[in-house]
């Protein structure tokens, strides 16, 4: 059986407008929990805005989630 030729882009879309909403990357609003949020202000205290150190440490979370929700929300925290 062979599998219909994809580009990435035509993949991508069809990811993303297929996948469950909680894992849809265009969803505008990220919900974190509140272990989630408590680690992302004590690593940020730690290593600053290195994006990529704090989503390693918040397993399911990608340094782009955790840097959109820091500067809509946190910015001026821990400061």
């Amino acid at each position: 059986m062979e599998m219909a030729a994809c580009s990435g882009k035509h993949s991508l879309d069809s990811y993303s407008t297929t996948a469950p909403p909680a894992m849809n990357r265009k969803e505008s609003e990220v919900n974190f929990s509140e272990d989630e949020k408590e680690l992302m202000l004590r690593m940020y205290n730690l290593v600053g805005e290195r994006w990529s150190i704090i989503a390693g440490r918040i397993p399911g979370r990608s340094a782009e989630e955790i840097k959109k929700y820091w500067t809509s929300r946190c910015s001026g925290v821990g400061k």
